[in-house]
């Protein structure tokens, strides 16, 4: 009986075995390259989210505060104000009338045509909030303007802010950061426009590290 020749064994190339690991060594790399990224571009965010939401209080159990804060929104291309704005300022009209705050402060841009508290001033006006109960900021250009002016410029020392539930805790942070002791309620970010809902919330991660920036500038 013959034996059978041994099976020949494999042998890998020397430029084989040495590509391998260097290719999962890359990617390694890069798996924490991004990972590291992420937790770049997200801390500030989950910081921001942390601070503001311990100051979000349900609509009916909102405490007496010097002024209910309503941030700008925008206006519509005949000047009223937007669908979210709209929002922001009827929740402030309803807490105005159960006698929460003595007045309302608006807070928006202001240039040439565009006057974004005047136009906040007239739809508080139509839904009984009186002109001497209105105060107008009009230099309420982002939401770390609006919160520092309040306190800076005209003296505010605790408020309830009203905006929309996304936007809700970085107002909040910012309104902490300027000293002015803030509680918010949140209204409806609903929208005909899906997309712009999801548009406004994945603004607020890089728009929570402008916050943290402007608190370390403050």
């Amino acid at each position: 009986m013959t034996d059978d020749p041994p099976a020949p064994r494999s042998v890998a190339s020397p430029r084989a075995s040495r590509v391998r690991p260097r290719g999962a060594r890359r990617r390694r790399s890069t798996l924490w390259t991004a990972a590291g990224l992420a937790v770049v571009v997200l801390a500030p965010f989950v910081v921001v989210q942390a601070v503001g939401r311990t100051r979000v209080v349900a609509a009916d159990a909102v405490p007496e505060r010097d002024a209910i804060v309503v941030p700008g929104a925008g206006l519509r291309p005949d000047g009223t104000p937007s669908t979210y704005l709209r929002r922001r300022l009827d929740a402030a009209a309803d807490l105005w009338a159960r006698g929460l705050a003595p007045v309302v402060l608006v807070s928006g841009d202001a240039h040439d045509d565009y006057d974004e508290p005047g136009s906040m001033r007239a739809w508080l006006l139509d839904r009984g909030v009186p002109d001497d109960a209105i105060v107008l900021d009009r230099e309420g250009y982002d939401t770390h303007a609006t919160c520092t002016r309040a306190v800076s410029e005209l003296g505010l020392g605790a408020a309830v802010v009203v905006t929309q539930g996304y936007h809700l805790p970085r107002t909040l942070f910012s309104c902490r950061v300027a000293g002015l002791d803030a509680v918010g309620v949140g209204v409806s970010a609903a929208s005909v426009e899906p997309w712009k809902a999801v548009l406004y919330r994945v603004r607020e991660v890089p728009a929570a590290t402008k916050a943290l920036l402007d608190a370390v500038r403050r």
